[in-house]
Protein backbone atom coordinates (compact mmCIF):
# COMPACT_ATOMS: atom_id res chain seq x y z
CA UNK A 1 0.00 0.00 0.00
CA UNK A 2 1.51 3.40 -1.02
CA UNK A 3 2.23 5.84 1.78
CA UNK A 4 -0.08 8.81 2.13
CA UNK A 5 1.09 12.17 0.72
CA UNK A 6 2.78 14.67 2.98
CA UNK A 7 0.61 17.32 4.61
CA UNK A 8 3.18 19.99 3.72
CA UNK A 9 5.02 20.74 0.49
CA UNK A 10 8.14 21.25 2.61
CA UNK A 11 8.47 17.46 2.79
CA UNK A 12 8.07 15.30 -0.31
CA UNK A 13 7.17 11.60 -0.29
CA UNK A 14 7.74 9.19 -3.16
CA UNK A 15 7.36 5.41 -3.03
CA UNK A 16 9.05 3.06 -5.48
CA UNK A 17 7.97 -0.49 -4.74
CA UNK A 18 9.46 -1.29 -1.32
CA UNK A 19 11.51 1.93 -1.11
CA UNK A 20 10.27 5.30 0.20
CA UNK A 21 12.14 8.49 -0.70
CA UNK A 22 11.68 11.35 1.77
CA UNK A 23 12.95 14.72 0.54
CA UNK A 24 13.43 17.80 2.71
CA UNK A 25 12.02 20.49 0.43
CA UNK A 26 13.10 24.00 1.38
CA UNK A 27 15.93 24.47 -1.12
CA UNK A 28 15.86 28.26 -0.77
CA UNK A 29 16.85 27.81 2.92
CA UNK A 30 19.20 24.86 2.30
CA UNK A 31 16.43 22.71 3.80
CA UNK A 32 16.59 24.27 7.25
CA UNK A 33 14.03 22.48 9.40
CA UNK A 34 10.79 24.37 9.92
CA UNK A 35 8.06 23.45 12.40
CA UNK A 36 5.99 21.92 9.59
CA UNK A 37 8.92 19.81 8.37
CA UNK A 38 9.80 18.73 11.92
CA UNK A 39 6.32 17.44 12.64
CA UNK A 40 5.74 15.81 9.28
CA UNK A 41 9.14 14.08 9.25
CA UNK A 42 8.20 12.25 12.44
CA UNK A 43 4.82 11.30 11.00
CA UNK A 44 6.25 9.95 7.75
CA UNK A 45 9.14 8.08 9.37
CA UNK A 46 6.68 6.43 11.76
CA UNK A 47 4.34 5.57 8.89
CA UNK A 48 7.19 4.03 6.89
CA UNK A 49 8.36 1.99 9.86
CA UNK A 50 4.87 0.59 10.47
CA UNK A 51 4.19 -0.24 6.83
CA UNK A 52 5.19 -3.89 6.14
CA UNK A 53 5.51 -3.03 2.45
CA UNK A 54 8.31 -0.51 3.12
CA UNK A 55 11.72 -2.15 3.40
CA UNK A 56 14.04 0.85 3.16
CA UNK A 57 13.84 4.65 3.46
CA UNK A 58 16.07 7.05 1.53
CA UNK A 59 16.36 10.52 3.06
CA UNK A 60 17.70 13.41 1.02
CA UNK A 61 17.39 17.16 0.47
CA UNK A 62 16.15 19.22 -2.46
CA UNK A 63 18.55 21.51 -4.26
CA UNK A 64 22.20 21.96 -3.27
CA UNK A 65 22.00 21.23 0.47
CA UNK A 66 21.00 18.29 2.62
CA UNK A 67 19.94 20.18 5.76
CA UNK A 68 21.25 23.41 7.28
CA UNK A 69 19.84 22.50 10.71
CA UNK A 70 16.90 23.97 12.58
CA UNK A 71 15.53 27.18 11.13
CA UNK A 72 17.11 29.72 13.48
CA UNK A 73 14.61 32.37 12.41
CA UNK A 74 11.74 30.22 13.72
CA UNK A 75 13.73 29.29 16.82
CA UNK A 76 14.29 32.96 17.58
CA UNK A 77 10.56 33.62 17.28
CA UNK A 78 9.72 30.65 19.50
CA UNK A 79 8.52 28.62 16.54
CA UNK A 80 10.55 25.53 17.42
CA UNK A 81 10.98 24.43 20.99
CA UNK A 82 10.58 27.71 22.84
CA UNK A 83 12.32 31.02 22.24
CA UNK A 84 10.79 34.46 22.77
CA UNK A 85 7.41 33.14 23.96
CA UNK A 86 8.89 30.82 26.61
CA UNK A 87 7.57 33.06 29.40
CA UNK A 88 3.97 33.35 28.23
CA UNK A 89 0.94 32.00 30.07
CA UNK A 90 0.71 28.61 28.35
CA UNK A 91 0.56 25.62 30.74
CA UNK A 92 3.92 24.05 31.39
CA UNK A 93 4.53 20.52 30.15
CA UNK A 94 7.15 17.92 30.92
CA UNK A 95 9.99 17.82 28.42
CA UNK A 96 9.16 15.02 25.97
CA UNK A 97 11.08 14.14 22.81
CA UNK A 98 9.49 10.75 22.11
CA UNK A 99 7.82 12.03 18.94
CA UNK A 100 10.80 14.09 17.74
CA UNK A 101 12.20 12.95 14.36
CA UNK A 102 15.58 12.05 15.82
CA UNK A 103 14.04 9.72 18.43
CA UNK A 104 11.65 8.23 15.90
CA UNK A 105 14.55 7.58 13.53
CA UNK A 106 16.70 6.02 16.24
CA UNK A 107 13.96 3.58 17.20
CA UNK A 108 13.06 2.55 13.65
CA UNK A 109 13.72 -1.02 12.55
CA UNK A 110 13.34 -0.12 8.87
CA UNK A 111 16.78 0.88 7.51
CA UNK A 112 17.40 4.50 6.48
CA UNK A 113 19.96 5.53 3.86
CA UNK A 114 21.02 9.17 3.72
CA UNK A 115 21.60 10.54 0.22
CA UNK A 116 23.88 13.34 1.39
CA UNK A 117 23.59 15.81 -1.47
CA UNK A 118 25.18 18.84 0.22
CA UNK A 119 25.99 20.33 3.59
CA UNK A 120 24.61 18.79 6.79
CA UNK A 121 24.93 21.21 9.70
CA UNK A 122 23.81 21.16 13.33
CA UNK A 123 20.47 19.35 13.58
CA UNK A 124 20.94 18.32 9.95
CA UNK A 125 24.22 16.60 10.82
CA UNK A 126 22.50 14.72 13.67
CA UNK A 127 19.77 13.60 11.25
CA UNK A 128 22.40 12.37 8.78
CA UNK A 129 24.26 10.48 11.53
CA UNK A 130 21.02 8.78 12.60
CA UNK A 131 20.70 7.16 9.18
CA UNK A 132 22.17 3.67 8.94
CA UNK A 133 24.29 4.49 5.91
CA UNK A 134 25.40 7.65 4.17
CA UNK A 135 26.03 8.02 0.44
CA UNK A 136 27.83 11.35 0.05
CA UNK A 137 28.25 13.61 -2.94
CA UNK A 138 31.71 15.00 -3.69
CA UNK A 139 30.67 18.49 -2.62
CA UNK A 140 28.89 17.38 0.56
CA UNK A 141 30.05 18.56 3.99
CA UNK A 142 29.53 17.70 7.64
CA UNK A 143 29.40 20.89 9.70
CA UNK A 144 29.84 20.34 13.45
CA UNK A 145 29.43 24.05 14.12
CA UNK A 146 27.13 24.12 17.16
CA UNK A 147 29.79 25.72 19.37
CA UNK A 148 29.81 28.71 17.02
CA UNK A 149 26.12 29.30 17.84
CA UNK A 150 26.38 28.69 21.60
CA UNK A 151 24.24 25.55 21.30
CA UNK A 152 24.97 21.83 21.56
CA UNK A 153 24.37 18.82 19.26
CA UNK A 154 21.11 18.28 21.10
CA UNK A 155 19.64 15.61 18.88
CA UNK A 156 21.91 12.67 19.57
CA UNK A 157 25.16 13.89 18.11
CA UNK A 158 27.19 13.68 21.31
CA UNK A 159 26.06 10.07 21.76
CA UNK A 160 26.45 9.01 18.13
CA UNK A 161 29.64 10.67 16.97
CA UNK A 162 32.11 9.30 19.59
CA UNK A 163 30.76 5.80 18.93
CA UNK A 164 31.24 6.25 15.19
CA UNK A 165 34.67 7.84 14.97
CA UNK A 166 36.09 7.72 18.52
CA UNK A 167 36.28 10.26 21.32
CA UNK A 168 39.32 12.19 20.08
CA UNK A 169 38.00 12.77 16.56
CA UNK A 170 34.53 13.66 17.84
CA UNK A 171 36.09 16.13 20.25
CA UNK A 172 38.13 17.64 17.42
CA UNK A 173 35.03 18.21 15.31
CA UNK A 174 32.80 19.57 18.07
CA UNK A 175 35.24 21.62 20.15
CA UNK A 176 36.86 23.25 17.10
CA UNK A 177 33.49 23.55 15.29
CA UNK A 178 35.01 21.99 12.21
CA UNK A 179 33.50 21.60 8.76
CA UNK A 180 34.76 18.48 7.00
CA UNK A 181 34.43 17.71 3.32
CA UNK A 182 33.33 14.48 1.69
CA UNK A 183 36.73 12.84 1.37
CA UNK A 184 37.74 13.56 4.97
CA UNK A 185 34.32 12.36 6.10
CA UNK A 186 34.97 9.10 4.27
CA UNK A 187 38.40 8.72 5.86
CA UNK A 188 36.89 9.31 9.32
CA UNK A 189 34.09 6.81 8.76
CA UNK A 190 31.35 9.46 8.79
CA UNK A 191 30.09 8.34 5.36
CA UNK A 192 30.12 4.99 3.58
CA UNK A 193 31.01 6.12 0.09
CA UNK A 194 31.66 9.29 -1.93
CA UNK A 195 30.21 9.56 -5.43
CA UNK A 196 29.80 12.35 -8.01
CA UNK A 197 27.13 14.84 -6.97
CA UNK A 198 24.81 13.81 -9.80
CA UNK A 199 25.00 10.15 -8.72
CA UNK A 200 24.08 10.56 -5.04
CA UNK A 201 20.39 9.67 -5.18
CA UNK A 202 20.94 7.05 -7.87
CA UNK A 203 23.57 5.29 -5.76
CA UNK A 204 21.49 5.55 -2.58
CA UNK A 205 18.56 3.96 -4.42
CA UNK A 206 20.80 1.15 -5.67
CA UNK A 207 21.85 0.45 -2.09
CA UNK A 208 18.24 0.68 -0.95
CA UNK A 209 17.26 -1.87 -3.59
CA UNK A 210 19.93 -4.23 -2.26
CA UNK A 211 18.33 -3.87 1.18
CA UNK A 212 14.80 -4.30 -0.17
CA UNK A 213 15.76 -7.47 -2.05
CA UNK A 214 16.69 -9.20 1.22
CA UNK A 215 14.34 -10.78 3.74
CA UNK A 216 12.75 -7.79 5.54
CA UNK A 217 12.36 -9.55 8.88
CA UNK A 218 16.04 -10.54 8.88
CA UNK A 219 17.19 -7.01 8.00
CA UNK A 220 14.93 -5.30 10.52
CA UNK A 221 15.76 -7.75 13.31
CA UNK A 222 19.46 -7.31 12.62
CA UNK A 223 19.08 -3.54 12.90
CA UNK A 224 17.13 -3.83 16.15
CA UNK A 225 19.69 -6.21 17.66
CA UNK A 226 22.57 -3.94 16.62
CA UNK A 227 20.82 -0.99 18.26
CA UNK A 228 19.99 -2.84 21.45
CA UNK A 229 23.40 -4.48 21.54
CA UNK A 230 25.07 -1.10 22.08
CA UNK A 231 23.88 -1.23 25.68
CA UNK A 232 23.71 -5.00 26.30
CA UNK A 233 26.18 -7.61 27.43
CA UNK A 234 27.39 -10.12 24.86
CA UNK A 235 25.49 -12.97 26.54
CA UNK A 236 22.21 -11.02 26.62
CA UNK A 237 22.53 -10.05 22.98
CA UNK A 238 23.25 -13.62 21.80
CA UNK A 239 20.35 -14.95 23.88
CA UNK A 240 17.91 -12.50 22.27
CA UNK A 241 19.25 -13.30 18.81
CA UNK A 242 18.54 -17.00 19.33
CA UNK A 243 14.95 -16.25 20.34
CA UNK A 244 14.42 -14.30 17.11
CA UNK A 245 16.18 -16.97 15.06
CA UNK A 246 13.86 -19.73 16.25
CA UNK A 247 10.89 -17.74 14.97
CA UNK A 248 12.58 -17.11 11.62
CA UNK A 249 13.15 -20.84 11.06
CA UNK A 250 9.36 -21.27 10.92
CA UNK A 251 8.81 -18.46 8.39
CA UNK A 252 7.96 -18.74 4.70
CA UNK A 253 10.89 -16.45 3.89
CA UNK A 254 13.34 -18.89 5.51
CA UNK A 255 12.03 -21.69 3.32
CA UNK A 256 12.24 -19.41 0.28
CA UNK A 257 15.82 -18.41 1.11
CA UNK A 258 16.93 -22.05 1.41
CA UNK A 259 15.05 -23.08 -1.75
CA UNK A 260 16.54 -20.19 -3.73
CA UNK A 261 20.02 -21.20 -2.56
CA UNK A 262 19.46 -24.80 -3.64
CA UNK A 263 18.03 -23.71 -7.00
CA UNK A 264 20.74 -21.07 -7.48
CA UNK A 265 18.29 -18.25 -8.11
CA UNK A 266 17.46 -14.89 -6.56
CA UNK A 267 15.02 -15.28 -3.66
CA UNK A 268 11.63 -13.58 -3.69
CA UNK A 269 10.83 -12.59 -0.12
CA UNK A 270 7.33 -11.65 1.00
CA UNK A 271 7.91 -10.74 4.65
CA UNK A 272 5.96 -13.79 5.83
Amino acid sequence: MPMTPSSTDELLIEQRDHIVIITLNRPDRLNAISRAMLSELSVKMTEANKDPDVRCVVLTGAGKGFCAGLDLVEVGKGGIGGGSDAGNNRPRQLFDLRDAPVNVMWNMDTPIICALNGAAAGYGMDVALLCDMRVAGESSKMAAVTAKRNVVPESGGTWLLPRMIGWAKAAELYYRARVVGAQESLEMGLVNVVVPDDKVLETALEWAQDVADNAPLAVQTTKRMMRMGLEQSYDTSVDQLMVHLNGMFASEDFKEGVQAFVERRKPKFTGR
